[in-house]
């Protein structure tokens, strides 16, 4: 009868060897299938047929899991180089970031809300700041802008990421549904706006919601 139990130390011939990389790229695959509340060291360690202290050689702990997911998503946005255009730069860099957000949509909490600081997390931080500064931003109001895009950017996208099929437009029927709610409100305004109300455009909105914002830091530099 074969054995079932997870395999200590080095894997059998054949199998992949345990590596950190490896975990971490089985870890976020786990992600993206079970959602972040999934993840635990017993399940991944099943998942990767290995005996869960094995595990600890490569991985602290579970936060450190997520740091180093955080980072492997991070580590997959490619930076658009910078044309000197400023709104084409910031746009380009927007839209760098949006789409590593929702190919990883179910990690996409951890990129948004974590503070890290190694290379990964730092490079798309440095590509926005030299747009700043080339712009004409010293260093000090460079953090404010930055800051600025960045809130808008993580809202927009936390928004975008948990957004359930009725607001995405996706659930016809629920659309319906709030449609009916709003326009029996007897609030005039969100009577007149429920069809705008009911659904959410995400592309359309971060575009929309990005320019606004744009127009705003360029007045910031001409004031200056």
């Amino acid at each position: 009868m074969a054995d079932s139990k997870p395999r200590r130390g080095r894997p059998a011939g054949g199998s992949p060897i345990l590596t950190r990389e490896r975990i971490v790229t089985e870890a976020v695959m786990m992600a993206e299938e079970a959602g972040l509340d999934a993840i635990t060291m017993r399940g991944l360690a099943r998942r990767l047929n290995v005996d869960t202290m094995s595990l600890y050689h490569h991985i602290d702990n579970r936060e450190t899991l997520l740091n180093q997911i955080t980072e492997l998503v991070l580590a997959s946005m490619e930076l658009p180089p910078a044309t000197g255009v400023f709104r084409d730069d910031v746009h380009a860099m927007a839209q760098a970031f949006r789409r590593v957000v929702l190919q990883y949509p179910r990690c996409a909490p951890l990129v948004l809300t974590r503070q890290l600081g190694s290379f990964a997390a730092l490079a798309p931080i440095e590509a926005v700041l030299s747009i700043l500064r080339d712009a004409g931003f010293p260093p000090d109001r460079a953090v404010h802008a930055m800051r600025s895009m960045l809130a808008f950017v993580i809202g927009t996208l936390l928004r975008e990421v948990s957004a359930s099929p009725t607001f995405s437009g996706e659930n016809l029927g629920g659309v319906e549904r709030r449609l009916a709610e709003l326009t029996a409100s007897q609030l005039p305004h969100v009577v007149e706006s429920a069809p705008h109300l009911a659904i959410c455009d995400h592309e359309e909105e971060f575009h929309f919601g990005l320019d606004l914002l744009i127009t705003a830091v360029e007045l910031q530099l001409q004031r200056q």
